[in-house]
């Protein structure tokens, strides 16, 4: 089970990768476009879908990477036992904030796909499209907090650590 996760995050990675890819090939289209005084409808929109679903789509695996910002200026100083319920209550807290973007997000795709409800600019695409990224990126993450739950039941580390932190504990 924790091979299939760990593929579904890498996935979701290689999509966010692809986002990456295609927001450049976006903005350089455009640039290129300026300058031959050719002008593409839409194309700054589609460069602003593939930057927010690549952001979305690598919550999760910078979350395993241990990528996100985390204060641990507090938590270095705490004791041990302290330090232990606190990440408890903060994997908590984020999992409930996670299932709440997810379930947020996925409730705007549904709601763009059974309004028909297109971009007011120039592009027309419809809404639900791009909005499937920020879905999957945000159901992911919720999955990761999940999975960091129970590793942290199970006694082992779901967010990678450097090797000072892993001495100090």
């Amino acid at each position: 089970m924790l091979q299939l996760v760990s593929r579904f995050y890498q996935g979701l990675l290689f999509l966010s990768c692809v986002s990456m890819v295609a927001a450049f090939g976006a903005v350089l289209l455009g640039v290129v476009a300026r300058e031959v005084q050719w002008d593409i409808p839409g194309l700054d929109a589609y460069a602003g879908y593939a930057i927010a679903c690549a952001l979305f789509l690598a919550l999760p695996a910078t979350l395993r990477h241990g990528e996100h910002i985390r204060v641990t200026l507090l938590l270095d100083r705490l004791p041990a036992e302290v330090r232990g319920a606190l990440e408890w209550i903060c994997l908590a807290i984020g999992l409930g904030i996670a299932l709440a973007m997810a379930w947020y997000a996925s409730r705007l795709v549904w709601v763009s796909w059974t309004t028909h409800d297109i971009s007011p600019g120039a592009d027309a695409t419809p809404l639900w499209i791009p909005q499937i990224g920020m879905a999957l990126g945000c159901a992911g993450f919720a999955l990761s907090f999940a999975q960091a739950l129970v590793m942290r039941w199970q006694g082992s580390h779901f967010i990678a650590v450097n090797a000072d932190a892993a001495r100090t504990e």
